[in-house]
This record gives C-alpha cells, structure tokens and sequence, in this order.
C-alpha cells in the first residue's frame, strides 16, 4: 500500500500520495451522484404500500404490478417506439450536420452550428410550450410523429456536437485520397469516413435514444391520449399519489441506461483494439 502511494501518478512525477485528497474527494462525488440508484432499487423491492427505506419485507410485487398494468405497458411501447425512431431521424440528420459543419470552409459555420445547437441553450419548457401550439394547429397533438420530432430537436444538439468531435480526430485526406481515386463522395464517406467514426457515431445514437427516453417536459405537454409516454406516466403517478410501482420502473430505466452504456463501451473497446 505505501510503495503504491509512493509511486508516480503521471509522468510529471507526481505520486499517489500527493493525489490522495484528489481521489477521497473524486470517491465522496461518485458515491454522492450514486445514493440515488442507491435508494430507489431497494426501495423497488419494498412490500409495502409507500416508499419506504430500507424495505421492511421484501416482494416482487410492484415489478409485478408494472407488467401487469395494460397502462403501463401502453406508456412502455411508446416510449420505446418514439426513442427508436427519434434515434433513425436524430442520428442520420447530425451526423450529416456534423460532416458539413467539418467540411464546409465559408464564414457561415460557426453561426450554423450555433443554430443547431440552439435548442441546448433554450429553456426546454419554452419549446415545449411552443410545440404545444404549433401542434394544436398542424393536429399532431398526442401523435408519435409530434413526440419524434419534438425530441429530435432536443437530441440532434447533442449528435452533432459528439458527431464533430469525432470528425476533430479524423484526418479527412483519407477521404479525399479515396475520392481522387474515382470512388464518388457518398461510397468514400460510407467505406472510408464512416467506419472511422463510428464509435462517435454509435456513441450519438444512444444519446438520442436517452434524451427521448428520460424526457419529461416536453412529454408533459405533447403527450398523451392514446400515446402517453413512460416519463409522463411516472410523472403524473408521483404527483396524484405515491406509488412503488415507479421505484420499480426507475430500477428498470437504470438497468437499460446501463446496459446502452456498456454495449456503446464495448463497441469502442473493439475500435481501439
């Protein structure tokens, strides 16, 4: 133990053991970001009529309640069914953003991503109230396709922004090379870009399938009727009465982000290998 805190930490020379303030405080900080997780999945366990930690008797009962519930299964498929498809309309539109903005060379650029990336900087309740009216007119009120595109605002910020700092790693004479040799743009960007970048590429994927799936706000005003979304269900769940059923649903949303997170890990592991 104390030849590892006497080693050095980075070739700069600095050891363990003038770092170890650093890793306590990084430790107290991930431990503080996990006591949520930490609460809500035994809580989901809890046989009893209210929220309670830690659970007095344990049961699968409020897992059982969830699929058994046609409304919460109903909310489930749209859920899924809306992040699905903002994923296939999110990720082609960044990625092509993304591969303009790092192509193009007119003074234009900065303002264009800046517009992109405007729904970031904007209150996400002020698109959603914006939605919300504009949906009231176009009749697209409590549809899938008003959710799509709804969230796809919100998530091709996020695309173009991971895209681009992939293309910053990329050198595009590769790219040029292929196309000097009489291969058309589209077929070197699809054989010669795009497998470079695809951790980038798959990395945006699951954000906009994230940022559609944990959505609420936006949910709250455009969802609903036959097509209520899994968030909003939680939502209105927590605010009429206090429900287990949602500690439940919350440790299931965790075990998919985690999941995402890990097979989007492993297919970088395989890029770097």
């Amino acid at each position: 133990m104390l030849s590892w805190l006497g080693s050095p930490a980075t070739q700069t020379q600095v050891t363990h053991g003038a770092r170890l303030w650093l890793y306590a405080l990084a430790t107290l900080m991930v431990l503080f970001l996990l006591a949520p997780t930490l609460i809500v999945i035994p809580m989901s366990f809890s046989d009893s009529q209210y929220l309670t930690f830690p659970p007095e008797r344990w049961s699968l009962r409020w897992y059982e309640n969830y699929f058994d519930s046609p409304q919460w299964m109903l909310a489930t498929r749209t859920s899924l069914k809306v992040a699905v498809l903002t994923t296939l309309v999110a990720t082609p539109l960044g990625l092509i953003a993304a591969y303009a903005l790092h192509t193009a060379r007119i003074p234009a650029v900065r303002a264009a991503f800046v517009l992109l990336i405007t729904p970031m900087l904007v209150p996400v309740v002020l698109i959603a109230v914006g939605a919300f009216y504009v949906y009231v007119r176009l009749q697209i009120l409590y549809t899938v396709t008003g959710l799509v595109i709804a969230h796809t605002v919100l998530a091709l910020p996020l695309v173009v922004i991971v895209i681009g700092s992939a293309f910053k790693t990329y050198d595009m004479a590769q790219e040029n090379a292929a196309r000097s040799l009489g291969a058309p743009r589209w077929k070197a960007f699809l054989t010669v870009t795009l497998p470079q970048i695809r951790f980038g590429v798959i990395t945006a994927a699951l954000l906009a399938f994230l940022t559609s799936f944990d959505e609420v706000v936006v949910a709250m005003f455009v969802s609903g009727g036959d097509n209520p979304t899994l968030t909003r269900n939680m939502f209105n769940a927590l605010r009429d009465q206090i429900d287990p059923t949602i500690a439940a649903i919350s440790s299931i949303m965790i075990l998919v982000t985690t999941t995402l997170m890990l097979l989007a890990q492993r297919f970088g592991g395989r890029r770097s290998n």
